[in-house]
C-alpha cells in the first residue's frame, strides 16, 4: 500500500515541479540556502496557504511552517476540523533570506512563477495568504494585511478563479498575543468559504510567552 501511494505521489505533476524548483538558481538566495523549501500537504487540497519565506528551521528541514508559527498554524487548523495533511502550505519564496530579512523585489520576481505554477497544479478553491508579502503579490494590490484581513475576494490565479482570503501570519500572534483572537476569528470563516459544514467554535487558544524578536527579523506580518 505504501509503495503504491509513493508511486502515485511521484507521478503527480507537482512532484515534477518540485524537482525542477530544487535546482533553481534564479536569484542569489540559491547560494545561501541549505535547501529549497518547496511546499507540503495534499496535492489536491481545496485550501492552500501561502506565507512569506522559509525561516531557519524550514531551511534545515526542507518543510514549510515547522517552527513555532507552524505549530500555531496546526492548532488553528485543528480548531476548524482540518489537519496539515488536508491542506497545502507553501511560501512566496522557496529559499530562506539571510537573517529572515524581508524578501527583496527581485527575489519575489524570480520566484513567483514557481508559486503560480503550484497553484495551477493544485487548483485550490481557497488561497489563504499569510501576511503582507503573499497578500500583496496574489491580490495584485498594495493594501496591507491590516486593512484586508478576513475580507475574501475572487481572483484568477494559475488560470482558475479562486477565493483569496488574507490572514495575519501566525507569527504575528507569537509576538502580539492580542492577534490570536483575530486569527481565530478569521480562521473560523474558512469552512464556510470552502463550502463545508461550519465547525462549532473552538476553545480559545493560549500561547506561552514568546521571546523578543531580534532586530534582524523583519517579517511582513502586519
Amino acid at each position: 500500500m505504501e509503495a503504491a501511494a509513493a508511486a502515485t505521489e511521484l507521478a503527480h505533476p507537482l512532484s515534477v515541479l518540485h524537482a525542477e524548483v530544487a535546482a533553481c538558481t534564479r536569484c542569489a538566495l540559491a547560494k545561501s540556502r541549505t535547501q529549497v523549501v518547496f511546499g507540503a500537504g495534499s496535492p489536491d487540497a481545496d485550501l492552500m496557504f501561502v506565507g512569506e519565506a522559509p525561516g531557519f528551521h524550514e531551511d534545515k528541514q526542507g518543510v514549510p511552517f515547522v517552527g513555532a508559527a507552524g505549530q500555531l498554524l496546526g492548532k488553528l487548523l485543528a480548531g476548524i476540523g482540518l489537519r496539515r495533511e488536508d491542506v497545502y502550505i507553501a511560501n512566496v519564496l522557496k529559499c530562506r533570506p539571510p537573517g529572515n530579512r524581508d524578501p527583496l523585489p527581485e527575489e519575489i520576481e524570480a520566484c513567483e512563477s514557481h508559486l503560480f505554477r503550484q497553484i495551477e497544479l493544485i487548483r485550490p478553491k481557497v488561497v489563504a495568504t499569510l501576511g503582507n508579502f503573499a497578500t500583496k503579490l496574489l491580490s495584485g494590490k498594495p493594501l496591507g494585511i491590516t486593512r484586508v484581513h478576513g475580507m475574501e475576494q475572487e481572483v484568477v490565479l494559475g488560470g482558475s478563479r479562486v477565493v483569496l482570503y488574507p490572514l495575519f501570519h501566525p507569527a504575528a500572534a507569537l509576538y502580539t498575543p492580542r492577534m490570536l483572537d483575530v486569527l481565530q476569528g478569521d480562521f473560523a470563516r474558512l469552512p464556510e468559504l470552502l463550502g463545508r459544514e461550519v465547525v462549532p467554535p473552538a476553545p480559545a487558544l493560549t500561547l506561552a510567552p514568546a521571546p523578543e524578536p531580534t532586530p534582524q527579523v523583519q517579517l511582513g506580518l502586519f
